[in-house]
C-alpha cells in the first residue's frame, strides 16, 4: 500500500491517527504556507535532527516567506493558476507524478478559516469528477473526524454508535440507509444540516442512491 500526505494550511493535527498517517506516509506534498508549518513540527514528528523534507511544495507562493522559497527553491512547484486552489493544485501533482498511489490523506484542511474548511470538503465532492479513474480513495483527517466523498449505493462499515453526517449538492438526490438512529429515506438535500448529526446503531451503514450523484460523508 502506498499513500500520499497533503498538508494544507488550516489546523496543524494534534491527535494520534493524523499524526501517524503523515508521519508514515510515502508521499508528502505541501501546500504552500503549510510547508513553515510542517518545518515548525518536524522535529516533533521525525525526531531532532531529521532531514526528511516533503517531496514537493505546490501553489501560487502567495502566503510562503520569501526566504523559505530562495532556500528550498527546488522543491517549489509554482502554479499561479487562480482557476484552482492549492489543494487541487497539490491532488493534480500527485496523480501526474504518483499514479501508483492506494491513498491519499488530505491534513490541516479545515479549522482557521470558515469559508476554506467549507471550500476545502466540498472539493472532495468535486474530484471525482474532476479526475475520475485515476483518483484513487481521497479524504480528509483532522482530530475533530474524517470525511470522504461517495458517489453511489455504498456499504460503510463504520461500527455502531458512530456519529455520522451527509451532506450532498444534489437537491434531487434520495439516499435510502439502513444502519442510522434516524433514516435519510425521506430527507431532501436543499440544505446542508439536513442528514447532519447521525448516528450509527449497526456495524455497517447501508446507503442507497436514487441514482449516480455526489455526496459528502462525515465521520466522527
Amino acid at each position: 500500500m502506498s499513500s500520499a500526505v497533503i498538508l494544507a494550511a488550516g489546523d496543524f493535527p494534534r491527535k494520534p491517527y493524523p499524526l501517524y498517517l503523515l508521519q508514515s506516509a510515502d508521499v508528502i506534498v505541501c501546500c504552500d504556507s503549510a510547508f513553515a508549518t510542517f518545518l515548525r513540527h518536524r522535529p516533533r514528528l521525525f525526531g531532532e535532527g531529521t532531514v526528511r523534507l516533503p517531496e514537493a511544495i505546490v501553489g501560487d507562493m502567495d502566503s510562503l516567506p520569501k526566504k523559505l522559497q530562495a532556500r528550498y527553491a527546488d522543491l517549489i512547484h509554482r502554479d499561479p493558476g487562480q482557476e484552482d486552489n492549492d489543494l487541487t493544485k497539490a491532488v493534480r501533482y500527485l496523480l501526474k507524478r504518483h499514479p501508483e498511489l492506494d491513498q491519499i490523506h488530505i491534513l490541516g484542511a479545515t479549522g482557521r478559516r470558515a469559508d476554506h474548511t467549507i471550500g476545502n470538503l466540498s472539493l472532495l465532492m468535486e474530484y471525482p469528477r474532476l479526475f475520475g479513474e485515476a483518483l484513487p480513495p481521497i479524504d480528509i483527517v483532522s482530530d475533530h473526524g474524517t470525511a470522504f466523498a461517495v458517489t453511489d449505493t455504498i456499504e460503510l462499515h463504520v461500527g455502531e454508535g458512530r456519529r455520522i453526517s451527509l451532506f450532498s449538492p444534489d437537491g434531487s438526490l434520495k439516499i435510502k440507509s439502513e444502519g442510522l438512529v434516524w433514516p435519510t429515506d425521506s430527507v431532501v438535500f436543499d440544505n446542508w444540516w439536513k442528514a447532519t448529526l447521525n448516528r450509527s446503531n449497526a456495524p455497517i451503514v447501508r446507503l442507497v442512491f436514487s441514482h449516480p450523484s455526489r455526496a459528502l460523508v462525515i465521520l466522527d
